[in-house]
């Protein structure tokens, strides 16, 4: 199992972590996800670039990195 960083910039409320924390979540591979205002550490089989994709599918006004 492999373990990723995200971090985020403009996330403003509990709402947005909430609605990131359960995209993260539905990515196959994805075993357990820890999710803040400034970023996400993830557990699993995913690939970086699969996660950034998902955070931006949510086309939050927010920046990933």
């Amino acid at each position: 199992m492999s373990h990723q960083s995200l971090h985020f910039k403009g996330v403003e409320n509990a709402a947005q972590v909430n609605r990131i924390t359960t995209a993260l979540m539905m990515l196959d591979g994805v075993e357990s996800v820890e999710v803040g205002r400034h970023g996400a550490e993830v557990e699993g089989r995913v690939t970086r670039q699969a996660l950034i994709r998902a955070v931006h599918a949510l086309k939050l006004p927010i920046d990933v990195e």
